[in-house]
């Protein structure tokens, strides 16, 4: 009951403050200790108690009460740093001025015209005049974070009386977990975790400036808060960085591993993990160095933040910092006997975030990462949550950011040589059993997406084979799995009506070539399977160098896509014996990608930047010298690759066929039935007991409900684009063909000739042929291999800056610290 009217006191308060039209004067103490005296008890009621609706009513109506409540609050936590918050009850107060200000300054921040206010100096500051009111509450809250019997337990002396002036403290002594330049592990106690997550969120919420200010103008903002904090005038800044890194790479969610104990009890390290993991990756975001101010000439000081995580060099720092992260992305995939019985955390955004600024910021890091098969370790986690994701479009940042980072790693030729490491199934996925490697497992989840995904992935296409090329010339043994992936793309890609719909769409055909020329002129001898489905589907290839180019023919072909894109009934369109036909086997334990939930919030992003101004193109074994008249000479791939651009692709590829190749010869051996990706006969049922219905390959369909991303036609924007014959003619001769040409020149002959010879019924035997065979001599000379590096570009910044905040307003609910305020970064849909 005491409780109630307490809480009924601080509810006075408010309304008193936001009904008086007259200033309430600032020396009226014990009008404002109402606000941050022992009413309320935690985070949770003031934002009951303080509805957001009174808060703008109070700034537009009382502006001086708000201005005043602020000051006050700030001030009262300066005070507290003064008297080193050495009782239980300044601990109290300090927390409720930290949960007041919380609430409050979302609101202000929102309204520009208060953006100056923060930055101006406390009315009664005496000898600390010039120190501006975001100054003061930033060293306040820096202070705090590092206070004795406070937030960190104390390692000198005990009891309030003898406490440590907080002003003098050297709080380097008191970072709060052992690991990156701290060797000691200090005691956990959790009400102090508690009360840095309370301080940590104060701090999040004076950063979050940002998401008030249009996507326009972000790129160009340069944060004063975030500037102060991570620059030498704060004392702080070192063993601030340092618990935030520690805290987070040193949690472990499962701790002993006992069987439920997460329900038993409270865990306070999660939400001190989370929070401090956002605050970092927010620090980490705003790279100062040679920035110059918007709103004046300065120029703002070196990130200190950036400037240490660069400097982490040490193998054992390295090792902690990969192994945290891991642990955590790993933490929701693992699969245990008991379910449910070990707890499951869901930080995988924000811990992508970090791995990216990470590699980023500190190569040294990244090339410690690649050198060793740790880096599979992250690979999983990224192609799992790839997967999972791909059919909810408010997932689709998370989509973004997972290839965003395999671009970046795929740039170096250990990831290549990495994915050759076997893989064993431990995490559920619902894509068809195999037995391979790394490798397969990355083409079998590519294909995934592209078949399967929603609509707005399209634009990460070209980045997606982009990221197959620059592994291509390392992968030793394909399985026949991802080898008849990789053919049925191709075969979708390269369909004409397909080609002469969009001006870039033969990009991808240009992709997927190039990486079958770099596994045949490097990889050969491990790759039969790859040659043999290359052998089966050659008509693909033929069609390709045969390509119509007339303008009649272009005409016959998009007409044709036309009226077949408008076929009514799907059902009747006839069978296939593609890939895409056959009863995959999922893996065990894998449920099928979900749409997002009904009411799910989802922010907006900017458009994807263009492949070719995310990477450079940079060889990673130059030839001697070039050979005149070489065939595959790599002007033809310049050519095409320096004029790459965002790729409009249609929604989905699920119903395209590999299509049954028209050649008499083409079925060498007898249809296959198994559950790898390949053929099986006509009269087989799906596992639901329905026939399964393949659109013809001539008709790729696009989207669900008959939506289409602009008519076959005309391509989009209305006409404004058409395929032409001179247009065709551009890029027609120089489709890399030659090698693929030899090869089944040389080949097919010999495979004729065995199956003929010994009426084979299976393909093991030619398999067995392809294995031991050899093309040396008979292929052209070997091209040099082109490995498409990213590079940092303004694009890809704003568009990770928007990402970060869009995962931070969604993932603080609880309480809600920017619903209902008006966010100019990003708009929040409901999905």
């Amino acid at each position: 009951m005491g409780n109630a009217d307490t809480k009924l006191n601080f509810r006075k308060a408010v309304v008193q403050l936001t009904s008086k039209t007259q200033p309430i004067e600032s020396s009226d103490d014990s009008f404002w200790d109402q606000f941050w005296s022992e009413s309320v008890t935690n985070v949770q009621d003031v934002f009951a108690l303080v509805p957001g609706a009174e808060i703008r009513a109070l700034r537009e109506e009382s502006p001086n009460n708000l201005a005043t409540l602020v000051y006050k609050a700030v001030e009262k936590l300066v005070k507290m740093v003064d008297s080193s918050c050495r009782t239980q009850r300044e601990q109290q107060t300090a927390l409720n001025c930290a949960r007041l200000l919380t609430r409050v300054l979302p609101y202000m921040l929102e309204e520009p015209e208060w953006h100056g206010f923060f930055w101006s100096s406390l009315p009664a500051a005496g000898e600390n005049e010039s120190v501006p009111l975001a100054q003061s509450l930033i060293n306040a809250v820096c202070d705090l974070l590092f206070c004795p019997d406070f937030t960190v337990a104390s390692t000198k002396r005990s009891g309030p009386e003898r406490a440590e002036e907080l002003s003098s403290l050297d709080s380097c002594e008191y970072i709060w977990a052992g690991g990156v330049g701290f060797a000691r592990t200090p005691p956990r106690v959790s009400t102090h975790e508690a009360a840095r997550t309370e301080l940590l969120r104060l701090m999040l919420t004076c950063f979050s400036e940002t998401i008030y200010k249009p996507t326009s103008h972000a790129a160009t903002h340069h944060n004063k808060w975030i500037a102060y904090l991570t620059s030498p005038e704060n004392r702080h800044a070192l063993p601030l960085f340092t618990s935030l890194l520690n805290t987070v790479c040193s949690y472990d969610p499962v701790g002993l591993g006992l069987p439920y104990n997460h329900l038993l009890f409270a865990d306070t390290v999660e939400p001190l993990v989370e929070v401090a993991l956002q605050v970092l990756i927010v620090t980490l975001d705003h790279d100062t160095s040679n920035a110059v101010n918007e709103d004046s000439e300065e120029t703002l000081p070196d990130n200190l933040f950036i400037n240490y995580l660069s400097r982490i060099h040490r193998d054992e720092d390295f090792q902690f910092i990969l192994r945290g992260v891991t642990r955590l992305l790993n933490n929701p995939l693992a699969q245990t006997y008991l379910p449910n019985s070990s707890k499951k955390v869901n930080l995988h955004q924000e811990l992508l975030v970090l791995f990216w600024k990470m590699c980023d910021y500190n190569k040294k890091f990244m090339y410690y990462v690649l050198k060793s098969s740790d880096v599979l370790e992250v690979l999983v986690p990224i192609l799992y949550h790839l997967n999972d994701s791909r059919a909810d479009q408010s997932r689709v940042g998370l989509m973004h950011i997972g290839v965003f980072i395999l671009l970046l790693l795929s740039g170096e030729r250990n990831l290549g040589v990495r994915l050759n490491k076997p893989y064993t199934a431990t995490v559920p996925m619902d894509i068809p059993v195999f037995t391979g490697s790394h490798a397969d497992l990355l083409v079998v989840v590519f294909h995934k997406i592209i078949t399967t995904g929603h609509q707005r992935l399209q634009p990460l296409f070209d980045c997606l084979l982009t990221i197959l090329v620059n592994v291509s010339p390392y992968l030793k043994t394909l399985s026949m799995v991802a080898s008849t992936k990789l053919l049925h793309l191709l075969e979708a890609f390269s369909t004409p009506w397909f080609l002469f719909s969009q001006a870039h769409h033969h990009h991808l055909v240009f992709f997927l070539l190039e990486m079958f020329n770099n596994m045949i002129q490097y990889q050969f001898d491990g790759n039969s399977n790859l040659v043999y489905t290359i052998i089966r589907k050659r008509a693909v290839f033929h069609n390709l160098a045969n390509l119509p180019h007339e303008h009649a023919a272009i005409a016959r072909s998009l007409a044709a896509a036309r009226a077949k894109g408008h076929a009514p009934v799907r059902s009747a369109l006839p069978r296939s014996r593609s890939a895409e036909s056959v009863a995959e086997t999922p893996m065990e334990g894998s449920r099928p990608a979900q749409p997002a939930e009904p009411g799910t919030l989802n922010p907006t992003l900017p458009d994807t930047p263009a492949i070719s101004t995310m990477t450079e193109r940079e060889s990673a074994h130059p030839p001697a010298a070039r050979i005149e008249g070489d065939p595959t000479d790599k002007s033809d791939i310049s050519d095409k690759s320096d004029t790459q651009s965002d790729i409009q692709i249609p929604d989905k590829l699920d119903t395209v066929e590999e299509g049954e190749l028209k050649e008499p010869r083409d079925r060498l051996l007898p249809q296959r039935a198994g559950p790898d990706g390949e053929d099986r006969k006509d009269d087989e049922e799906d596992v639901d007991g329905e026939k399964r219905s393949i659109a013809h390959r001539d008709s790729l369909t696009t989207g669900a409900a008959g939506e289409r991303r602009g008519e076959a036609g005309g391509g989009a924007g209305g006409g404004a684009w058409r395929a032409s014959a001179e247009w065709v003619a551009t890029w027609r001769g120089k489709l890399p063909l030659q090698t693929i040409m030899r090869l089944l020149q040389v080949l097919v002959p010999q495979v004729e000739k065995i199956c003929i010879d010994k009426g084979l019924t299976d393909e093991s035997e030619i398999l067995r042929f392809l294995q031991h065979g050899t093309l040396v001599g008979l292929l052209p000379v070997p091209h040099p291999i082109l490995i498409r590096k990213y590079q940092a570009n303004a694009g890809t910044a704003a568009w990770f800056r928007t990402y970060l905040w869009g995962v931070i307003y969604i993932r603080n609910v609880d309480p809600p610290i920017w619903y209902d305020t008006d966010v100019k970064l990003f708009e929040i849909q409901r999905v």
